[in-house]
């Protein structure tokens, strides 16, 4: 089990053990077998995954909005998954899972379990020689379409122009995904406030995932 602080104002045993309720525990065996969702939200409903939580604003306005499905959110770094865990404490509908996101959809979300994903700002390695840190590749893209149900969604947002241009020319690339229009008010994340006080622009991408031609 991931070790939480609690700060001052929320050390009740109740909040501690709710906080702590909502990080999935590692295993022996958990970074290799897939997760067992149904086991983990105790009820069975469509998934919603957002890869790379931060702080947990955008996934707990989100998930209060859409009670009737669950969320996964993942984060690698233990100060974001302490911050998201005390703001979605409260929710049942909410799971958090500290681990590389890359490796979490191509290894451990089973195949056809997710309704939708997002990504949302990720980190855009500006510096040519980091490009390859970069998360949207090929065959990323081939393990959401994997993981995503007929008809799921991926949705993308960036401030950053170049990796956006190279996000969709990576996704018109890819079989097994068609554009979608963004048809849903999506709630603000940390970051998406940020660069909309600062007057930046902020590009967003919607894929669905199709049959691939054969």
């Amino acid at each position: 089990m991931i070790l939480l602080s609690v700060p001052a104002g929320e050390d009740s045993l109740t909040h501690r053990r709710h906080v702590c309720s909502r990080v999935i525990p590692h295993s022996q065996d958990s970074l290799t077998n897939g997760l067992d969702l149904e086991k983990i939200f105790g009820r069975k409903a469509p998934l919603h995954v957002d890869l790379g939580c931060g702080d947990g604003s955008f996934l707990c306005t989100l998930a209060q909005r859409l009670p009737a499905r669950n969320f996964l959110g993942i984060e690698r770094l233990t100060g974001r998954i302490r911050s998201s865990a005390r703001r979605v404490a409260w929710l049942e509908n909410v799971r958090l899972l500290q681990i590389e996101s890359s490796y979490a959809v191509r290894y451990l979300l089973p195949a056809g379990s997710v309704e939708t994903f997002y990504l949302l700002f990720p980190d855009p390695w500006p510096k040519r020689r980091h490009h390859r840190r970069r998360i949207v590749t090929p065959d990323f893209l081939k393990s959401v379409h994997t993981a995503l149900v007929k008809d799921g969604l991926i949705y993308i947002a960036t401030d950053h122009f170049d990796y956006f241009r190279e996000i969709s020319q990576t996704a018109r690339s890819a079989p097994g995904f068609a554009t979608a229009d963004i048809d849903v008010e999506l709630p603000s994340s940390k970051f998406g406030v940020v660069f909309q006080q600062k007057g930046m622009p902020i590009h967003w991408l919607a894929l669905r995932k199709i049959s691939p031609v054969k």
